[in-house]
């Protein structure tokens, strides 16, 4: 008993659990997590560890290599938007014989920003004209108007607009952006969208941000807070962790 129950402890020290959130979470939408335990040990692997946070269970790892790591995979549903805490990560293990489960808990204090859920405005693929909230825009954004900024290339835009000199200074595709009078930024006001509760609104807001920040500026009006307008996946980021955490006690 004393021999196995030092082998077993020794099985479960010296692991180190993470949880990798993927880029974006929705309210109310299942988001696949990984969950990765590594081990320190400089001479021995472990066998047969347990990952777990919350209620998702991130299987069973039958062998972790000394000085590597291991992941799994895991899916969580956050009912609210607004920033989180994760549960604790236990890490437990029945080897070396199947009678006794040690096991250790991580708190890792780990907050992420849950998004809005995406509330549809209407069935179209864009926002209809008489929606209010959300003033009337074209599909593409202008290429031969006068150029509005740099920013990082996303794969939607053309070779043409890609910025080799400002590229091959760093390690990323950088583009140049051009304005176009015939596609004026699209507008968001919160309080002028037609939901019928604040959340709602929020929801309809963050469908609208994502559904066309990427292809053309999108600036938001919270109360008297104004974001101007801008286009890309950080300010597409930046428009969502507003709307995410307004109004959230």
């Amino acid at each position: 008993m004393s021999v196995t129950g030092y082998v077993g402890m020794l099985n479960i020290k010296q692991l180190l659990p993470e949880l990798i959130p993927p880029p974006e979470v929705y309210a109310g939408t299942q988001a696949g997590f990984r969950l990765r335990v590594s081990n320190t040990k400089r001479h021995i692997p472990s066998f047969l560890i347990r990952m777990e946070s919350g209620h998702s269970l991130g299987g069973v790892v039958p062998f972790v290599p000394r000085s590597q790591a291991a992941e799994r995979p895991v899916t969580f549903l956050f009912p609210r938007r607004g920033k989180v805490t994760l549960d604790p990560v236990r890490i437990s293990s029945n080897f070396p014989v199947n009678f006794f489960t040690r096991f250790w808990m991580f708190d890792l204090q780990q907050q992420l920003i849950v998004f809005p859920a995406l509330l549809p405005l209407s069935a179209d693929d864009g926002p209809p004209s008489d929606v209010s909230g959300a003033s009337r825009c074209v599909d593409q954004r202008g290429q031969e108007g006068e150029l509005e900024r740099i920013a990082s290339y996303s794969g939607r835009e053309p070779f043409k607009t890609i910025h080799w000199k400002l590229s091959a200074r760093g390690d990323d595709l950088l583009v140049k952006q051009f304005g176009s009078q015939s596609a004026p930024p699209l507008h968001v006001d919160l309080d002028s969208m037609p939901g019928s509760t604040l959340e709602e609104r929020i929801s309809q807001a963050a469908w609208l941000v994502k559904r066309w920040s990427m292809q053309r500026p999108v600036s938001l009006m919270l109360e008297q807070t104004h974001i101007p307008a801008g286009m890309g996946a950080q300010h597409e980021r930046h428009l969502l962790t507003e709307l995410a955490l307004y109004a959230c006690d």
